[in-house]
């Protein structure tokens, strides 16, 4: 795992330096509250004296692993003392059978549309995590088609449903010039999949550009009606979208208790198309990632962390899935998470149960 972008502080600590730095995290997480050397003492949990700990405290603040937030209080870990924690100090808790079972259940049920997916996904991740779960949508171009059905709805409307290996359905409504048969939709629909199954779904929308506009190609009544309707149903570019659940979650945390932040928040996340953007620059790497506070425009300006994975189709990343709140979060339960259902979705689109 790769906890952020080169955050991870090149140090190399003493024992009791760990065993305090450890102690000071572990307890902020479970308290919210700056950690003083006396609560350290009273803990029992570190047998040495309160002067010991106030200096090995020091020192860490030296080293940009701790802060005080104010002359007279505790400390709190910086975003190097965090990811100092999660690569080398925390002991991660494997995700239970229990959410496993879930997880594989949800993912595993049959062929949906992508934003389908992207909705269990982020459920998922928010009622497991208690935070923000987020899904970026699968840019499926790479995934190949399987079949293709033409459904008559009325006199001018059809329902193009495209199924790919991926597991992937989508279902498009087109408006037409002119009245289809079901008998002729029935044999567009065999056209089509036996002419472009098998092929990427951009293979298929560059070859249905340069079959429509190769003057060159004698295009007869049922090749022509075909290729109209792939055109519109199947040959359209998507975008991929953000989804998110959990709003109302994230907004009980006591760190989003001041209206100015909790501001902060929706317009960060209001321009979704941005969001994606900046989530797609993140993860230039395998593996999960962990952004704290100042190290990403997401998390800055909340003072918030994201814990963010890709998943893929046929070893190709499609998207990416992850849950964002504030820095004081359970990292050693929800790293596990997010990285299990990043594996388990790239399963499920894959076909592998």
């Amino acid at each position: 795992m790769d906890s952020s972008q080169d955050a991870t502080p090149e140090l190399s600590l003493s024992s009791r330096e760990a065993a305090v730095l450890q102690e000071v995290i572990e307890t902020f997480l479970q308290t919210g509250e700056p950690v003083s050397s006396l609560r350290l003492v009273r803990s029992k949990r570190l047998e040495v004296s309160a002067a010991t700990i106030r200096s090995v405290m020091s020192r860490l603040e030296d080293q940009g692993l701790l802060r005080q937030p104010h002359a007279s209080a505790g400390r709190t870990p910086t975003p190097a003392g965090y990811h100092l924690y999660i690569e080398s100090l925390m002991a991660a808790e494997a995700v239970s059978d229990a959410v496993r079972f879930e997880i594989d259940q949800t993912l595993g049920a049959g062929p949906v549309a992508p934003e389908q997916i992207a909705d269990r996904a982020s459920r998922l991740l928010s009622e497991f995590s208690k935070q923000l779960g987020l899904v970026v949508t699968p840019d499926l171009g790479g995934a190949v088609l399987r079949r293709v059905e033409f459904v008559p709805l009325s006199d001018r409307r059809v329902l193009c449903i495209s199924v790919s290996t991926a597991g992937c359905l989508d279902n498009k409504v087109i408006e037409t010039e002119e009245s289809y048969t079901a008998d002729d939709l029935r044999r567009y629909s065999n056209y089509v999949s036996e002419n472009f199954g098998g092929m990427t779904l951009s293979a298929v929308r560059e070859r249905l550009i340069e079959l429509m506009n190769d003057a060159r190609v004698e295009v007869d009544a049922l090749l022509r009606g075909a290729l109209e309707l792939a055109r519109q149903g199947v040959g359209g570019e998507t975008s991929q979208e953000l989804v998110l659940q959990g709003t109302g979650r994230l907004l009980r945390s006591p760190e989003l208790n001041d209206l100015g932040r909790v501001k902060r928040l929706f317009e960060t996340f209001s321009d979704r198309s941005h969001v994606v953007g900046l989530l797609n620059q993140c993860l230039e790497g395998p593996g999960v990632r962990v952004f704290i506070g100042e190290e990403n425009d997401l998390t800055s300006d909340l003072d918030c962390s994201l814990i963010l994975r890709g998943y893929h189709l046929q070893g190709r990343r499609i998207g990416s899935i992850g849950v964002f709140g504030p820095s004081r979060m359970p990292y050693h339960r929800l790293i596990p998470l997010v990285d299990y259902l990043g594996l388990r979705l790239s399963r499920s689109l894959d076909g592998l149960n």
